[in-house]
């Protein structure tokens, strides 16, 4: 019994270290979702740009609203590439905040394992005792009711 309540601290260690993991994995998460939606506006941004440059150059416009326009799009492209990498570095995160809370997990799984099997070694030797115990007082009466 006091091995399973050894293994019942180191479970909840365990499952504390698995709650952080998870915390951490959520919010690492969230991060890289909005990162990703900042990319996605940006790129819609862009999309909308171009077709607009597209429209411009077939149609006769002034040559400095062309060029406004080409530099929003180089701009557009600069602050998708600077994005780009940040989202690539928030996805790196999760995938690492992931497999630090897989392993949690894991490690939680092993101990409760460890704690069911050693708890039905226990259940069975408790029921083995017991059932020796009254095999004794079975034997016993049976004894004492011969020699009458």
């Amino acid at each position: 019994m006091a091995e399973t309540l050894a293994f019942t601290k180191i479970l909840n260690l365990c499952e504390n270290e698995k709650s952080i993991a998870q915390k951490a994995y959520y919010h690492s998460m969230d991060s890289f979702e909005k990162i990703a939606s900042e990319l996605y506006t940006l790129l819609k941004k862009k999309e909308n740009a171009e077709e607009s440059y597209g429209i411009y150059i077939q149609s006769p416009t002034p040559i400095e609203q062309i060029k406004e326009q080409a530099l929003y799009i180089e701009k557009l492209n600069r602050q998708i590439n600077e994005l780009q990498q940040l989202v690539q570095r928030a996805r790196n995160d999760m995938e690492s905040k992931q497999v630090s809370l897989t392993d949690a997990h894991v490690e939680v799984k092993k101990f409760e394992k460890i704690i069911e099997i050693r708890n039905d070694a226990d259940e069975k030797l408790k029921k083995r005792v017991e059932s020796n115990f009254m095999d004794e007082i079975s034997i016993t009466q049976y004894l004492n009711h011969k020699n009458r």
